[in-house]
C-alpha cells in the first residue's frame, strides 16, 4: 500500500495563513467585551445604547455569511476572502477613530461583516489540498473561531488596562492588513471561477428576516420578551424566512439550495451546530461573571476583568490543540462519531461544573474539558458539510453552518443575560445574581451539548476516510493494470474492484 504523501511547506502555509485570518476575524469580535462597561462614558451615552456595539456586529455578521459564501461559490474564494479582510480594516479603522456612539456602530458593523472568513477558509481548504489532508486542515481552521474567542477576552482586557481603548481597534486592523497580504501572497487564486447568476431577491428575503431575528435575540432581554416589539420581530423573522423558503425551491439558481440543506446529514449538523454554538458560550460568560463577582457574595472570586480573561485562555489552547486529535478520529471512525465524542466532553464538563464551581481549579478544569470537546466537534462540523454538499456549493454550505453557530451563540448571550437579570440576590447594598441562576445557567449548557449529542447520533453513518482512500487506491491499482494488459494485446480484462 502506498504511503501517504508528507505535508509539504507550501500546504503548511496555506493552512496558517487560512488560520491566522479566521483568528484575526474571531479577535475583533472578542476585542470588545471588555470595553462594555466604560463604553456609556466614553461615548456619552446609556448603557442601553452602548450594547449596540456587539449587537449591530452579530446582525451585520448574520446578514454576511450566507450572502459571502454564495458569491465566493460564483466569483471565486480568494476574492471574496481579501474583500472581507479589507472591510475588516476598513472597519476597525472607522472604530478606532470614532468619537460617537454613531460611527462606532458603523465601524463595528463593518467589522462584523467578515465574519464569513471562517468559512471561506475551509472552502479554499477543500479547494486546494488533497482529500487525505483535508481533515486535519480543516479541524485547524475550524477550531480558530474557538480560539480567536478564548485568546481575545484576555489579550484585550490587557490593552484596555494599560493602553488607549482605541489601540484595540487599531491592532485588529494591523492583524487584518497582515492576513490579507499573506492571502495575497500565499493563497492561489482559480483562473476560472465557476460563475453563475446571484439571487438578489433570495438574499433580500433572508437578510431581512435574520435582522429582525436577531434583534428579537440580542434585544429581547431589553425590550421585554413578552413586548410588542419583541414579538412582532419574531413573527416578520417566520414570515420572511418563509418567504425565502418558497422563493429557494422555486428559483433555479437560489442563494441557498435548500434542496441540499435538508439532506439529514447537511440538516442534522447545521441543527447540532446551533446548540454547540449556545453551550460553548455558556462557560465563557458564566465563569467571567463567578470570577469577578465580589467575596461578599459566598460564591464569586473577586478578580479583576484581566485575571478573569486570562483564565479563559487555557480554553482556547485545548481548541486548538485537539485539533490534531479530531482530524485523527475522524479519519479512523469518521467524523460523525468525532462529534458525538466532543459533546460527550462537553456534557460531562458542564455536569462537573454544576456539581464544583467553588474554587478556582474546578473553574480551569470545566473551562479546558469545554476546550477540548468544543476543539472535537468544530473539527468534524466541516468533514460532515463537505461531504455530503457538491463542490460548487461548498463555501454556501460552510457559511449555513456558521451561521447557525452564530445563532447559537446569540441565543446563549441572551438567555444568559435574562436569567442573571432576574435572578437575583442583594449583597452589601448591591444587586447581584444569585448563585442558583449560574447553576440554573450551566444545566442549560449542559442540556444543549446533550441535544447536540442525541441529534448526531441520527446523522448517517458515514466510511472513514481511510476506508475511501483504501478503496480509490485500489481501484486506480486495478485501471492501471487493465491499461497494461489493454496495451500488451490481453483479451481478458480482469473484473473491477
Amino acid at each position: 500500500m502506498n504511503q501517504p504523501e508528507p505535508v509539504t511547506s507550501p500546504s503548511r502555509m496555506l493552512i496558517a495563513v487560512l488560520a491566522l485570518a479566521g483568528i484575526t476575524v474571531s479577535l475583533q469580535q472578542a476585542f470588545v467585551i471588555p470595553l462594555l462597561p466604560r463604553l456609556p462614558a466614553l461615548l456619552h451615552t446609556t448603557p442601553g445604547n452602548a450594547s449596540w456595539a456587539v449587537t449591530a456586529t452579530l446582525i451585520a455578521g448574520a446578514v454576511s455569511i450566507p450572502i459571502v459564501g454564495r458569491l465566493a461559490d460564483l466569483w471565486g474564494k480568494r476574492r471574496l476572502l481579501l474583500a472581507c479582510l479589507a472591510l475588516l480594516v476598513a472597519g476597525s479603522a472607522v472604530t478606532a477613530l470614532s468619537a460617537s456612539l454613531g460611527w462606532f456602530v458603523a465601524g463595528r458593523a463593518l467589522q462584523g461583516t467578515a465574519a464569513g472568513v471562517v468559512s471561506l477558509g475551509i472552502s479554499l481548504l477543500r479547494e486546494h489540498l488533497p482529500p487525505h489532508r483535508l481533515a486535519s486542515a480543516t479541524a485547524v481552521m475550524s477550531t480558530s473561531l474557538g480560539l480567536g474567542a478564548s485568546l481575545g477576552i484576555p489579550l484585550s482586557a490587557l490593552l484596555a488596562q494599560y493602553t488607549d481603548w482605541r489601540v484595540l481597534f487599531w491592532t485588529a486592523g494591523g492583524l487584518a492588513a497582515v492576513a490579507g497580504v499573506l492571502v495575497l501572497l500565499v493563497v492561489p487564486g482559480r483562473s476560472r471561477p465557476p460563475g453563475g447568476r446571484f439571487d438578489p431577491l433570495g438574499a433580500l428575503l433572508l437578510s431581512s428576516g435574520l435582522v429582525c431575528l436577531f434583534f428579537a435575540v440580542s434585544m429581547g432581554g431589553t425590550w421585554g420578551w413578552t413586548g410588542g416589539v419583541t414579538l412582532g420581530s419574531f413573527a416578520g423573522a417566520a414570515a420572511l424566512l418563509a418567504l425565502f423558503g418558497a422563493w429557494e425551491l422555486r428559483t433555479a439558481q437560489p442563494l441557498i439550495d435548500l434542496r441540499v440543506s435538508r439532506r439529514p446529514q447537511v440538516l442534522l449538523t447545521n441543527t447540532a451546530s446551533l446548540f454547540f454554538g449556545f453551550s460553548m458560550l455558556i462557560s465563557s460568560l458564566v465563569f467571567t461573571y463567578l470570577l469577578q463577582m465580589p467575596t461578599a457574595a459566598g460564591y464569586g472570586f473577586g478578580e479583576s476583568m484581566l485575571v478573569a480573561g486570562l483564565l479563559q485562555a487555557p480554553g482556547g489552547v485545548c481548541m486548538i490543540a485537539m485539533s490534531p486529535v479530531s482530524a485523527l478520529m475522524t479519519v479512523r471512525s469518521g467524523p460523525r462519531t468525532t462529534l458525538m465524542a466532543g459533546a460527550a466532553v462537553v456534557v460531562c464538563s458542564y455536569v462537573f461544573a454544576t456539581l464544583w464551581h467553588t474554587e478556582l481549579w474546578q473553574l480551569l478544569i470545566c473551562s479546558a474539558l469545554v476546550g477540548c470537546g468544543i476543539g472535537l466537534a468544530y473539527g468534524a462540523m466541516p468533514s460532515l458539510i463537505m461531504s455530503a454538499v457538491p463542490v460548487s456549493q461548498t463555501a454556501a454550505a460552510n457559511s449555513l453552518n456558521n451561521l447557525c453557530r452564530s445563532l447559537g451563540t446569540s441565543s446563549a448571550s441572551a438567555v444568559t443575560g435574562v436569567l442573571l437579570s432576574t435572578m437575583t440576590t442583594t449583597v452589601s447594598g448591591h444587586v447581584v445574581p444569585d448563585r442558583t441562576a449560574f447553576t440554573v445557567i450551566l444545566l442549560i449548557g449542559a442540556s444543549a451539548a446533550l441535544l447536540a449529542l442525541v441529534i448526531a447520533t441520527f446523522i448517517p453513518r458515514r466510511r472513514p476516510a481511510t476506508t475511501h482512500r483504501r478503496r480509490s487506491e485500489a481501484n486506480s491499482e486495478a485501471n492501471l493494470d487493465v491499461q497494461r494488459r489493454l496495451d500488451t494485446g490481453v483479451a481478458e480484462i480482469p473484473p473491477r474492484l
